[in-house]
């Protein structure tokens, strides 16, 4: 089966406010998402199954912190050699990312459990390979999925100086190269959030532009709490047993397998050819469609078909049905994503969706290509349809 991948891209937009605590509005016809969420809800009322507390996800979760324990014990008490340790570091790495991909994602957007504390649980898992799950709810579950793709807004699509994500950032000579070595970037994903970005957003309180509110109480001891339990597994065990070098080698090594991980599968969904990165009305400051038909216009899929690929990275190739239902628990993404497709074709609304994670990888290559360009040497497909020689 094929999907329409055709899309309108925003020309130009004027420029971003300096109050960026203001709040955007979405266009308020909302009628597309309350019937979607009607089958949706009817789909598991019908089925009699449950949308969270899944008994395939607490067996996964086992599996997954299991894996966890295993290889970072091997990696500091038992690894003879170098290459052995490396081969290890690598399976540790892969499982930190699963463990953000699966169980701290599905707690962090309190779709692992109807129960609170479960979630929160869950979630801390997220501070156990260090990071923040108190900044990571602001700068995902809220700004990110809030306003996908928006420039200034999500802060996902933020690297700084480093790189030219949206059509809406600035251009500086250095992005020339950037479809080259911002792979190599993604390797320190993880690494900045580990001794740089939690604290740098914790001082300034702001998540790339944004202002949030600092954590206090019960949610500063988390965050103590979670960056002494990292550095304590991350450096001050190993560094009893193994030199300081090998110790600074294999953190390396595991962090960047984990960053790598955690980019692409974002960048995928998000930061490709067929995914819009839309700018509010210059006027209204109103984005000009609903929130649901955002989601589905700045989000993509990918490799659905894939069950093993599913499994291993918490369904996040079923992106659309992730944002629409941020609430579901991911074991449930392929039997929503059957009603969405549905729907959106009954509604005349593109589905947008690569067929394998190859493709995926393919089409981020060439976006952060053609924003690699000078603004001034914008490519037609980026141009107004009035703006395009004929």
């Amino acid at each position: 089966m094929s999907f329409d991948l055709s899309h309108r891209r925003t020309a130009a937009a004027a420029p971003l406010p300096d109050a960026l605590s203001e709040r955007l509005k979405f266009n308020g016809d909302n009628r597309f998402h309350r019937e979607l969420r009607r089958r949706v809800d009817a789909q598991f009322k019908h089925s009699g199954t449950r949308q969270r507390d899944s008994a395939a996800m607490y067996l996964k979760t086992a599996v997954i912190l299991a894996m966890f324990a295993a290889s970072y014990i091997a990696l500091v008490f038992f690894a003879t050699n170098g290459w052995l340790a490396l081969a290890i570091s690598t399976v540790l790495g892969s499982t930190v990312a699963g463990i953000g991909f699966n169980v701290m994602h599905d707690g962090g957007h309190q779709a692992y459990s109807d129960r609170r504390w479960i979630n929160r649980l869950m979630a801390l898992t997220l501070d156990l390979v260090g990071g923040s799950s108190y900044i990571w709810q602001w700068k995902h579950a809220r700004f990110h999925h809030t306003w996908v793709n928006v420039a200034g807004h999500d802060s996902d699509i933020d690297l700084g100086v480093l790189g030219r994500l949206s059509p809406e950032q600035p251009w500086r000579p250095w992005h020339r190269w950037q479809h080259l070595y911002l792979w190599v970037l993604y390797g320190v994903t993880a690494i900045r959030w580990h001794v740089y970005g939690d604290f740098r957003d914790m001082i300034t309180g702001r998540v790339g532009e944004r202002p949030f509110d600092r954590p206090h109480g019960w949610d500063l001891v988390g965050f103590v709490i979670g960056k002494l339990v990292f550095f304590t597994l991350a450096f001050g065990l190993p560094l009893m047993l193994h030199s300081i070098g090998a110790v600074l080698l294999f953190y390396t090594t595991t962090s960047a397998v984990a960053g790598v991980l955690l980019a692409l599968v974002f960048q995928m969904a998000h930061v490709v050819e067929e995914a819009d990165f839309p700018a509010p009305n210059a006027q209204s400051r109103q984005m000009d469609t609903p929130w649901a038909i955002h989601q589905l216009e700045t989000t993509v899929d990918f490799s659905r078909d894939s069950r093993v690929l599913s499994w291993l990275i918490g369904g996040l190739n079923f992106q659309i049905e992730h944002h629409l239902f941020p609430r579901i628990s991911h074991v449930h993404y392929p039997a929503v994503a059957r009603v969405v497709e549905a729907t959106c074709r009954e509604y005349g609304i593109t589905y947008r969706t690569h067929r394998s994670f190859a493709a995926g990888i393919a089409s981020h290559y060439r976006w952060l290509r053609q924003l690699a360009m000078p603004v001034d040497v914008v490519p037609p497909a980026l141009l107004p349809i009035d703006a395009v020689p004929h």
